[in-house]
């Protein structure tokens, strides 16, 4: 009866376990996505997808989901989305990927002809580097 003995030994680490995972949901014990926004943004979930991997092309879609406060399965949609229409490739390295974001692709709205990938990405961390060097606001 090892078996037996072992569970009897471990029972109070098993009660533990249960009442956290009763006191907490699995987003908590999993350190998953804040609160939902509602509403809408100026930036689309595929734009900040973009330039989370344009930080850290070897990121891991978990860490993305994270910086961008989106669940691990819509961040893999949206770089499926982004690879099917030619804005980003991957290799796989190991059991990790690494990213590469084809610069030269223009956006995909009318209004935004001639405009690259590139250009979005410049902006946006040009905005990154002057938030980082503006004092905090009260």
């Amino acid at each position: 009866m090892p078996e037996r003995d072992f569970v009897y030994c471990n029972t109070p680490i098993l009660i533990r376990l249960l009442e956290y995972a009763k006191a907490t949901s699995y987003a908590e014990r999993m350190g998953a996505v804040p609160e939902a926004h509602s509403g809408w943004t100026f930036l689309t979930n595929h734009a900040r997808v973009l330039a989370a991997i344009a930080d850290d092309p070897s990121a891991r879609i978990r860490d993305i989901a994270a910086h961008c406060r989106l669940t691990e399965r819509a961040v893999q949609r949206i770089i499926a989305d982004l690879e099917s229409a030619d804005y980003l490739s991957h290799t796989r390295q190991g059991r990790s990927n690494t990213y590469r974001i084809e610069e030269g692709t223009p956006l995909r709205h009318p209004a935004d002809a001639g405009v690259t990938v590139a250009t979005l990405l410049a902006l946006l961390a040009r905005h990154d580097e002057e938030r980082g060097s503006q004092p905090a606001h009260p």
